[in-house]
């Protein structure tokens, strides 16, 4: 079966510690818990979920929705965020297990790229590298978002045209924020292979668009 693949990239650099990331882990239970209500979802979606701070590590493979299972998330008291090595390993990810069609057999659906980020990369130079590699892998959807007002808009511009922004980092946004990225999922599975383009359902009022 066809898989629609997508990619969770989570900031957990020492900024996120506390309220922040206690409030992200309630908005992917409520992102996970949408989709699951959702037979689409539940049908072809596969997820990834990568973290990063001083160093990026896969938490969950890619893995098929009904198996997914959120792991704990944990945060460093502080360092570095290494955004251009999870580009990287995003890449190796994405190369390794997103399936590639053949003349007797169709591939995954185009992949799915959601990032959060509270701050900048501290890899710069890595990052606009990677960047770039990301956007040769061919995904239907690239949506970063910078959360919280320290969060830098600009570097995300290299990853994609628009750019996604919540000014404040209470349960309440993170959580309509995933519900948002729950919508866009389910509209993914609706939409693969009937258009070039994903439409996507309006972001709430929280969510600011940043072109």
């Amino acid at each position: 079966m066809r898989r629609l693949p997508v990619f969770l990239l989570l900031d957990t650099s020492g900024s996120m510690k506390g309220e922040p990331i206690e409030s992200v882990k309630v908005g992917l239970e409520t992102m996970l818990a949408g989709l699951r209500r959702d037979p689409f979802a539940l049908e072809s979606a596969s997820l990834c979920l990568i973290t990063f701070d001083r160093e990026a590590r896969v938490l969950v493979p890619l893995t098929p929705l009904d198996e997914f299972q959120l792991p704990e998330i944990s945060v460093p008291d502080s360092g570095p965020t290494h955004t251009g090595q999870a580009l990287a390993l995003l890449c190796e990810q994405v190369d390794k297990y997103v399936r590639k069609g053949s003349p007797g057999q169709k591939g995954d659906w185009k992949p799915l790229l959601f990032l959060m980020t509270d701050g900048k990369p501290s890899d710069s130079l890595l990052y606009a590298q990677m960047a770039e590699q990301v956007k040769k892998r061919n995904f239907a959807l690239i949506a970063p978002c910078a959360a919280g007002m320290k969060a830098k808009v600009e570097p995300l511009k290299l990853l994609a045209d628009q750019v996604y922004a919540l000014q404040t980092m209470d349960e309440s946004d993170f959580r309509k924020f995933f519900q948002w990225i729950s919508a866009s999922i389910a509209t993914g599975n609706r939409s693969v292979g009937a258009t070039e383009d994903l439409p996507l359902p309006p972001p709430p009022e929280e969510v600011a668009i940043i072109c």
